[in-house]
């Protein structure tokens, strides 16, 4: 049997009678303090299976005796000690049951299916994404109307700027990546056409695939990744740093303060940059027909006359005021959505360019059924 000897100036505040732990008289701070090393120290001889810690002889009992008597229950349970608190008196056990500490456990996994996961990230996309992009768009088309003719909450020249920002910084790489995707689409198309003496056919080709289908599609494209990862990453970083919430404080609406200027910038200058795309596509075009085919230019430009529509040009045209809206609608979104701090900053703007351009194909698809 375990029986502890303490010290002469501890006996009247805890004693160790076999299994048996009793505390006496007080058990607050002072006295926790006063007992904490020596009950440390005579518990560690203790080689018992259990221990019961009779309290029927305390007067008093604190907050600090509370947790000092978890403490100790939590040390013995280490050592595999079976641990049984007897408060004596409903006083005591009131006083337990107060200052107690409760058990934190950790929920248990969720363990579904993969259907059921497949289900719910649905309803959930349905109940909710589209629901707020649709809200959100609706906002957005409202305030950009609003816009036109009432300019009291934006900054004054704002649409300038970002004009110039999205349109004009755009016009090198549009000019580039259109002239270049002219002259691979006649290039690739001339060796096929050459087996069949067609090879007057490539200008209908070049023309009529860079004004109604590849201008506005490739134009939408580069603004979607140049543009619309800036506007993401924008609003996304004013969003983290809590700007938005400032600007809401102040009674600014932030989508007719920050983003109607950009979409009243994006429906001016789109159509422009498309049209850009579409000259320097049939240019890179009659580059490779007047090298590669020996079409003159003079002749390249009477089929041109003959074989283009004025319905491909408008064609083109309406596509880019839809993928304009698309694009800084959804950066929009992905934008005042971002979660995550700065790691989520470059997460939501790359969702954001990824979605634009996904939803700027498959609108070209639907309005090439449309038009066709």
């Amino acid at each position: 049997m375990f029986k502890s000897r303490p010290e002469k100036q501890m006996s009247s505040l805890f004693e160790i009678n076999q299994n048996i732990l009793t505390f006496s008289n007080h058990l607050t701070l002072r006295e926790v303090d006063q007992i904490n090393a020596p009950l440390t120290k005579s518990l560690k001889k203790y080689d018992e299976n259990s221990l019961i810690i009779e309290l029927a002889n305390l007067e008093r009992l604190d907050s600090a005796g509370v947790v000092f008597l978890d403490n100790l229950q939590e040390s013995l349970d280490a050592r595999n000690i079976q641990v049984e608190i007897r408060p004596g008196n409903d006083k005591i056990r009131s006083i337990l049951q107060t200052f107690a500490i409760p058990e934190i456990k950790e929920p248990l996994p969720e363990r579904t299916g993969f259907f059921e996961k497949i289900g719910r990230s649905t309803f959930q996309f349905k109940e909710k994404t589209i629901q707020e992009y649709f809200y959100q768009m609706s906002d957005l088309a409202y305030w950009t109307f609003i816009g036109l003719f009432s300019r009291k909450h934006q900054r004054k020249g704002e649409i300038v700027n970002q004009a110039v920002t999205i349109g004009v910084n755009a016009l090198p790489i549009v000019g580039l990546i259109s002239f270049l995707i002219g002259l691979v689409l006649a290039l690739q198309s001339a060796a096929q056409l050459r087996q069949f003496g067609a090879n007057i056919f490539i200008v209908d080709l070049v023309v009529i695939a860079m004004t109604a289908e590849m201008g506005p599609l490739l134009t939408a494209i580069m603004i979607a990744g140049r543009s619309g990862s800036a506007i993401a990453s924008e609003l996304a970083s004013m969003k983290v740093a809590e700007e938005i919430d400032a600007l809401q404080t102040m009674a600014l609406n932030p989508l007719r303060y920050l983003v109607a200027p950009k979409m009243q910038a994006s429906i001016l200058t789109l159509p422009f940059l498309t049209l850009l795309a579409d000259i320097l596509g049939i240019l890179g075009g009659m580059v490779v027909a007047y090298f590669y085919l020996d079409i003159s230019p003079v002749a390249f430009y009477h089929r041109m006359s003959d074989s283009l529509m004025l319905k491909d040009i408008i064609t083109g045209i309406i596509k880019s005021l839809v993928f304009a809206g698309l694009i800084v609608q959804t950066s929009t979104f992905f934008g005042l959505h971002v979660s995550g701090g700065a790691v989520g900053v470059g997460k939501y703007t790359t969702k954001a360019v990824v979605t634009s351009i996904f939803l700027v194909i498959l609108a070209d698809s639907i309005l090439g059924l449309i038009f066709y």
